[in-house]
């Protein structure tokens, strides 16, 4: 997972209410790919549970019978961001990163799922790796620090065309991770076009897509725009998601993860 920082805590909102931040974070540089999910398919995917698969994605394929199954990623697409996952799939992945992925659990972590399929659910507190909520999803995408102001677009401008992101298509066709160069001011990649991204709601508040598709109009990328109080189950074709992090903590095995839950008792970020 590659990973940007995004500092500057206690920046006030914009005139949406949104972006304010009042701590340090990391969040994906760029959106969770068919090569990263397929890793944890192949991992956690074996009987489906929770169904973590859907036979609609792009770019995986199944293969075997229920206990049995095994995942395949299409080579041309690996670097594709996943698509067709529920706000619940994002969730599992986070709790699997968080627990040091190979055999770790999906269903604590991040999120205490245990098996839930509906309902809003927060992240826990302490969280490592997490969905990001709205405010942070929305810093990362629009917010300058050198300028201490914000951008329409997440490229750090006013104005955006087909060259900057991958958006205004009649049908849906993902680009690679990064295939356009424009990034936000804090170096994130794609957060405009490409897959609408979850975002976790505020407080307890429904969960929201940004960021538009390749099928959006260029106002769906601006940042007044968002999809909000989606069912949190909804799988859609255009839709994916990034993860966010707490800062400054290193690729992470099981047991150090562990051992930051624990010590993160008394340094918790706020959300």
């Amino acid at each position: 997972m590659d990973w940007v920082s995004v500092g500057n805590p206690g920046n006030a909102a914009d005139s949406t209410g949104y972006g304010a931040v009042a701590y340090a974070y990391k969040i994906g540089k760029y959106e969770v790919t068919n090569a990263q999910y397929g890793e944890f398919l192949n991992q956690k995917g074996a009987s489906n549970s929770s169904g973590i698969y859907n036979p609609a994605m792009l770019g995986i394929t199944q293969s075997g019978g229920p206990g049995t199954f095994s995942y395949s990623v299409i080579p041309t697409l690996a670097n594709h961001p996943v698509a067709h996952v529920s706000w619940f799939d994002a969730a599992r992945f986070a709790n699997w990163l968080m627990n040091g992925q190979a055999s770790g659990d999906m269903e604590t972590g991040a999120y205490t799922l245990n098996g839930a399929m509906s309902g809003v659910i927060t992240a826990n507190v302490g969280a490592l790796v997490y969905i990001p909520n709205e405010n942070e999803w929305y810093k990362a995408a629009y917010y300058s620090a050198a300028n201490t102001n914000y951008s329409l677009y997440p490229n750090g401008q006013n104005t955006i065309g087909t060259s900057n992101a991958n958006y205004g298509l009649s049908f849906h066709a993902t680009s690679p991770a990064g295939n356009y160069s424009s990034a936000s001011a804090y170096g994130t990649f794609d957060q405009g076009g490409n897959v609408w991204e979850w975002n976790d709601g505020i407080g307890s508040s429904a969960h929201t897509w940004r960021g538009g598709s390749s099928m959006s109009l260029g106002s769906h990328l601006e940042s007044s725009f968002s999809i909000p109080a989606v069912p949190p189950g909804n799988e859609n074709v255009a839709v994916g998601f990034r993860v966010a992090g707490v800062d400054a903590i290193p690729e992470p095995s099981s047991m150090l993860l562990t051992m930051l839950a624990s010590g993160m008792m008394l340094i918790r970020r706020k959300r």
